[in-house]
């Protein structure tokens, strides 16, 4: 029977491949990856794979781990619940931001990992101190975090092609479209073409995106608690 070298062990170690895999994701988005593409990229069959990944279901979950084991989750402190929820959905979108490809696997990952574990039940906390019942408060963060999720998945121009060239042409296209619509009918279209087609600031993005779903929060929020 065919055995692995320390050498070739050591190559596979499933953290890195995962890192891999979300590299080539990244780059090529999430029809690239496969376990067939992942061995050629570490010049092995692969069965050697097998070993690590039962199949590309198995794969996938592993890319939405490693980005959820990024979120530099804040510590509990006296601020007002409404500022701590902001500073964990900011540390959710900051470990998403880099993946816009790949962001949607995380979702279903949040309640298997450690850290997804960790910051779901942070976050149902905060809510159920705000006012929320357990239920509403699991209602409420599942939603803020699928929001949070489109968010950077939708971010306009992230998922354009690779090349910048391209892109800039994809995105100039783009805004020459939304500009030449009759500015009679559609002024405030126009007038936001380059906003509507890409933000000037993507960081102001986010954090109009993540403000906007804290607001929404306590929009709903029992009417006694308001």
């Amino acid at each position: 029977m065919a055995t692995i070298s320390k050498e070739t062990a050591k190559r596979l170690d499933p953290e890195k491949l995962a890192i891999s895999a979300l590299a080539l994701a990244d780059l090529e988005g999430l029809e690239a990856i496969t376990i067939r593409r992942l061995a050629q990229q570490h010049e092995v069959t692969p069965m050697a794979l097998y070993r690590h990944f039962s199949d590309k279901d198995d794969l996938l979950a592993a890319i939405g781990d490693r980005m959820l084991a990024d979120i530099a989750l804040p510590e509990p402190n006296d601020d007002p619940w409404d500022v701590q929820l902001h500073a964990i959905l900011t540390a959710f979108v900051a470990a998403l931001r880099p993946h816009p490809k790949v962001a949607q696997l995380a979702m279903f990952r949040i309640l298997v990992t450690e850290p997804g574990l960790a910051m779901a039940e942070r976050t149902m906390e905060l809510l159920t101190e705000a006012g929320f019942s357990v239920d509403d408060a699991a209602e409420v963060g599942r939603q803020s975090l699928c929001s949070l999720i489109t968010l950077v998945t939708m971010e306009p121009g992230a998922t354009e092609v690779t090349d910048p060239v391209a892109r800039e042409d994809a995105l100039r296209a783009k805004r020459a479209s939304l500009a030449a619509l009759s500015p009679r009918r559609y002024p405030l279209i126009t007038a936001a073409a380059d906003t509507l087609v890409c933000p000037a600031s993507t960081d102001r993005y986010y954090d109009f995106g993540v403000e906007l779903v804290v607001a929404g929060v306590r929009g709903v929020l029992p009417a006694r608690q308001k």
